[in-house]
């Protein structure tokens, strides 16, 4: 507020209202694992957002929703990287014993509350259908 940045202030203040609204409609507190769920969940909102955008050819809307993406995710822990986040798949995948494609389901849920915040999900996905696809 001080440094006089509207549009930034502005995205902070979404996120505040939003991780506000979750807490009064579930009656809880939220602990920090389901603020960076919220904060993830409106990463992804803006970038559908940006998709839709230039695909009308509204630069303009497209630049703001950037501009918040990139304020929200200095809110989000240090993204993993791809030699940590192969590493922790093969941890998971020895303690859960996965063998196939039809442990997946095992290995995401052993796997996620490991890597909340600090790896896309969709792209985890990927890389756990190879690995025990293989």
């Amino acid at each position: 507020m001080r440094a006089k940045d509207a549009m930034r202030l502005g995205a902070i203040r979404l996120l505040l209202a939003a991780i506000k609204q979750r807490e009064v409609d579930e009656r809880i507190e939220l602990d920090d694992t389901q603020v960076v769920e919220a904060i993830e969940k409106m990463l992804k909102q803006r970038r559908d957002s940006i998709s839709q955008y230039e695909a009308a050819n509204r630069h303009d809307l497209a630049d703001v929703e950037k501009f918040e993406v990139t304020v929200l995710q200095t809110y989000l822990p240090t993204p993993l990287t791809p030699d940590e986040i192969t590493a922790l798949l093969d941890q998971v995948v020895a303690d859960t014993g996965a063998s196939g494609v039809k442990d997946m389901g095992r290995v995401m849920a052993a796997l996620k509350p490991l890597v909340i915040g600090r790896a896309d999900m969709g792209s985890l996905s990927g890389l756990i259908k190879a690995r025990l696809g293989a």
